[in-house]
């Protein structure tokens, strides 16, 4: 398919937001990449258009039964000046996974990439120079078909988005503080934790508005049948360095497979760190951040990349977790996935593709 340009007049572009004040996903630029799906004619019409609102009608399936998917990939300036992006090839393989699950029509994957590229390579002016900085890429799928009964819809739209990022938390990569909850649960085995669709976010407000209020930035999800199995943290994945290896939840269908996670694996287990994928316990944590046998324990994510934890709060106490400070392998795995990322040292996995 040929994508269609309708592209914003030099006079009417956006001033670009100062550098230092980005936040995360608060900017967008000025154009966005959209498509649309019927049943019986699948994808057509793919265009860049100047970035504005959807019609949706008011029984869009969306609306009501919450047919949503969507990704999350950067695009980085190195100091080369070149852009980069970071193993889109596997967001667009997840966002397939993710369709297949909620009953949404497959896109082809070369397709949907090369747009990406496309619409990045005309937003490039929105591409921040400073490290830590990165322009944001969100494709996402929606239901628009008007129907009220509960099936699969037969419509879609398909659109991606960018918006300049700086730290997802504030607190930048100092160690966050994180707050177990045994009273609410994200995802259970069999439901739809490991596809990246709009439900999970909602589901995981209410615990997180909890944390906030409590001081915490973020929150620690247990299996929702004994509540005692670690699952993910709201927004990242989660690791623990204890008795020489790394261990992370293994997955079980009710933890979404981090692109950054998988990351995380392959560079630890090249540099001779034994890697487990298996059930923890948070009470095996727990005792052995009393006992100091955990050693380190951070979070992995597209948004974060790495986020070391301080300390665990759970039923009541709080657990330290190396001092409070940052680790030395949360540090090395952070320096070196940023420094592939923007083209500062050998790509030896073949992860970055350069626009």
């Amino acid at each position: 398919m040929e994508i269609a340009k309708e592209l914003v007049s030099e006079d009417d572009l956006k001033a670009l937001p100062d550098p230092d004040k980005l936040g995360f996903g608060i900017h967008f630029t000025d154009h966005m990449f959209v498509m649309d799906y019927e049943e019986g004619r699948g994808w057509h019409s793919p265009r860049i258009t100047p970035y504005g609102d959807f019609h949706l009608d008011p029984a869009a399936v969306v609306l009501h039964y919450g047919q949503a998917i969507f990704e999350g990939l950067k695009a980085y300036r190195g100091r080369d000046g070149k852009i980069r992006l970071f193993r889109p090839r596997d967001n667009m393989k997840r966002m397939n996974r993710s369709a297949w699950r909620m009953c949404m029509p497959q896109i082809d994957e070369e397709f949907l990439l090369s747009a990406i590229k496309e619409l990045v390579r005309i937003e490039s002016r929105w591409v921040p120079e400073a490290k830590g900085t990165s322009l944001y890429i969100r494709p996402f799928m929606i239901a628009t078909e008007a129907f009220l009964g509960v099936r699969p819809a037969k419509e879609y739209i398909l659109s991606v988005i960018l918006s300049p990022v700086g730290a997802y938390y504030s607190e930048g990569f100092n160690p966050v503080k994180i707050f177990v909850t045994d009273k609410f649960v994200r995802a259970a085995k069999g439901g739809v934790g490991e596809a990246k669709t709009a439900g999970n976010y909602a589901a995981s407000l209410m615990a997180s508005e909890e944390a906030k209020e409590l001081g915490f930035t973020q929150v620690l999800w247990l299996d929702c049948a004994e509540r005692r199995y670690i699952e993910e943290v709201g927004t990242m994945n989660i690791f623990f360095l204890m008795e020489d290896a790394l261990v992370t939840p293994a997955l079980s269908g009710s933890i979404l497979p981090g692109i950054t996670r998988d990351s995380v694996m392959k560079l630890a287990a090249s540099w001779g760190i034994r890697v487990e994928e298996r059930p923890i316990t948070i009470d095996e944590v727990i005792e052995k951040a009393q006992s100091g046998e955990l050693k380190e324990c951070f979070g992995s994510g597209t948004a974060a990349v790495i986020s070391p934890v301080a300390s665990l709060y759970y039923k009541g106490e709080s657990y330290e977790i190396n001092g409070g400070k940052t680790g030395p392998l949360a540090q090395r795995l952070f320096d070196e996935l940023t420094a592939i990322q923007y083209g500062e040292k050998e790509d030896r996995f073949g992860w970055i593709e350069v626009l």
